[in-house]
């Protein structure tokens, strides 16, 4: 059977059709759109049956001319994730309209289908449950995200023919994201930073938070394909679901994890925070002006509904999921 995978050169996408190789499975239709030629290092190890271009593959769906039958489910990872792009008709079309789209064709032929959407839903609040009153996207990015989970709600009171579920991806981080660039998890740039400058800066006070206190639930990619995964095997389960750890860690935790991973590979001992400030391996900059009263200080995802699903695995906490990381990263960025 032939499972889908939009987004499939991108980082999480790229994440499940890896994992689905390591399920024995190659029957997989990878759709992107390679204009960033350098994406496709991220395929480049993975096995695939067949790779299509975005615009054939949504031309194809429209018109009901897509040649593969027997197809067990569609990840739709394939969006515009630049929260500072403000083109609007763009990000409406390519991330509400082609999802929209494909939620038609999955349902007209029952199809699962898996998607991505976005803790940016929530805007500037402090409390993330899957409820509509909690819901203010402050971009477009936000909004265009928001509008589909609103238009899927909408489908479920009506009744579905397949299983439809969407993610709403907390602060994700871990292997295959370099080519997102500025975009990239903050653990990546800390990466990169450190080995080019030898230590990494953090955000000083700001609000209630104390230096580099400011927090977010980082999860590992590896967690975020497990749980994709985990709805793939239970195809009976349909919803909206925030996929975080439930955990929020400060950048503090996130830094130090970082440098001792680096550490560690240098083969140097392990340093508390404390240490690591005081050695100058992490320093704390004045908060920019730029970002008063548009800087999100915490996320936490409650992943009640996730749990109430079924979804019983621990997830990485930032120590656990940065070594692992960084590791990667050494093996295959360097």
């Amino acid at each position: 059977m032939t499972i889908i995978v939009t987004g499939a050169a991108g980082f999480i996408g790229s994440n499940i059709v890896k994992a689905l190789n390591e399920r024995g499975i190659s029957d997989i239709v990878a759709v992107d759109n390679l204009t960033n030629g350098n994406k496709f290092k991220n395929l480049a190890d993975c096995e695939i049956a067949h790779y299509l271009d975005k615009h054939e593959f949504i031309r194809q769906i429209r018109e009901h001319q897509f040649p593969y039958d027997d197809i067990r489910a569609v990840f739709h990872e394939g969006a515009c994730s630049d929260t500072m792009n403000h083109d609007g008709k763009y990000m409406m079309d390519n991330n509400y309209q082609y999802t929209l789209d494909l939620l038609d064709w999955c349902q007209y032929e029952r199809i699962p289908f898996l998607y991505a959407s976005s803790a940016a839903v929530y805007g500037k609040g402090d409390v993330f449950r899957e409820e509509r009153e909690l819901e203010q996207p402050l971009n477009v990015y936000g909004y265009s995200k928001f509008l589909f989970d609103q238009v899927l709600r909408q489908r479920m009171k009506q009744g579905l023919t397949a299983q439809v579920v969407g993610f709403r991806y907390f602060n994700v981080y871990g292997m295959r994201e370099q080519h997102k660039a500025r975009m990239a998890s903050v653990a990546y740039h800390h990466f990169n930073q450190y080995r080019e400058q030898g230590f990494v800066n953090l955000f000083g006070e700001y609000e209630q938070f104390g230096k580099g206190e400011h927090s977010r639930d980082f999860v590992s990619v590896e967690d975020v394909v497990k749980v994709n995964l985990y709805f793939l095997d239970n195809p009976d389960k349909s919803g909206i679901f925030n996929l975080g750890t439930g955990r929020s860690q400060p950048f503090n935790d996130l830094a130090a994890a970082t440098v001792n991973a680096c550490r560690a590979a240098e083969g140097l001992p392990k340093l508390s925070l404390n240490e690591l400030v005081e050695q100058g391996l992490i320093r704390y900059i004045d908060f920019p002006d730029a970002l008063v009263g548009k800087y999100q200080s915490f996320t936490q995802a409650d992943i009640t509904q996730l749990r109430q699903a079924g979804y019983s695995d621990e997830f990485f906490t930032v120590e656990q999921g940065v070594e692992r990381y960084v590791a990667w990263m050494f093996k295959h960025l360097l």
